[in-house]
């Protein structure tokens, strides 16, 4: 009985009324106060800084990073970007044309490394889909600095991974062998479908490449028509476009 009496006398202790009582037996002095709204006025500007200096990147900045202090591992070459990006049909543009918004843990990154470089980082670009420059999505981004001599740094990845189809999904898109290849197939398969004697009463070799040459022509057809009229184009020459119909 006494346990219960002590108990319902002894009150929890709420960290948020201490903390307000702490505050008024020890308020913050107003020059310290000042400093704090010093620090974040300067770190608002240097992020609005970087933030103006993604969405004016151009070609031609090149960035004097401490070499000893990057991570070797985040430095790719220009023609190991071009590989990937011929791959899986992605672009790499200039940060200016990407609409997708840049999340505050790369701008946090990129004061980080301006901090330690003691430089202010330009030039930025982006790897990502196409459609990325032209409307918000969440597949994976990749936020690069340039280097110099053909060299970028590897800043932040966010979002999403690609699908793990993707690289066989836009497989015919990487040249026009790879497309007529493909389009070969499915008019051979397509043929195959095709019930036995359906022109003539009696099926031959000749009638199914006949009609083997008929679908091809069919569905190249529908394939040209559509690279046309979308203004499609192969991955190697979209890679580095900023042109919609590249």
């Amino acid at each position: 009985m006494l346990i219960k009496e002590e108990k319902m006398l002894l009150k929890k202790t709420n960290i948020q009324e201490r903390l307000a009582r702490a505050k008024i037996n020890n308020p913050v002095p107003s020059s310290l106060m000042a400093e704090v709204q010093k620090i974040l006025d300067a770190d608002t500007h240097a992020r609005s800084k970087i933030e103006g200096n993604i969405v004016k990147s151009q070609n031609g900045d090149v960035n004097f990073f401490n070499i000893d202090l990057l991570e070797t591992e985040n430095i790719y070459h220009i023609g190991q970007i071009k590989e990937i990006c011929i791959t899986y049909r992605l672009r790499f543009l200039d940060t200016k044309y990407f609409k997708g918004p840049i999340p505050q843990e790369a701008i946090s990154k990129i004061k980080a490394l301006e901090k330690a470089h003691n430089t202010e980082i330009k030039g930025f670009k982006i790897i990502a889909p196409s459609k990325l420059f032209k409307l918000e999505d969440k597949d994976d981004p990749l936020l690069f600095a340039p280097i110099g001599n053909g060299y970028f740094y590897l800043v932040h990845k966010w979002g999403k991974d690609l699908h793990p189809l993707r690289k066989f999904l836009v497989w015919p898109f990487k040249n026009i062998v790879n497309l007529t290849a493909i389009t070969l197939l499915i008019s051979y398969l397509v043929t195959l479908v095709v019930p036995d004697g359906l022109f003539s009463k009696q099926s031959s070799n000749a009638e199914f490449w006949i009609i083997f040459f008929f679908m091809f022509k069919c569905i190249a057809s529908v394939v040209i028509f559509y690279g046309f009229a979308l203004g499609k184009n192969f991955n190697h020459a979209i890679w580095n476009s900023k042109y919609f119909n590249a």
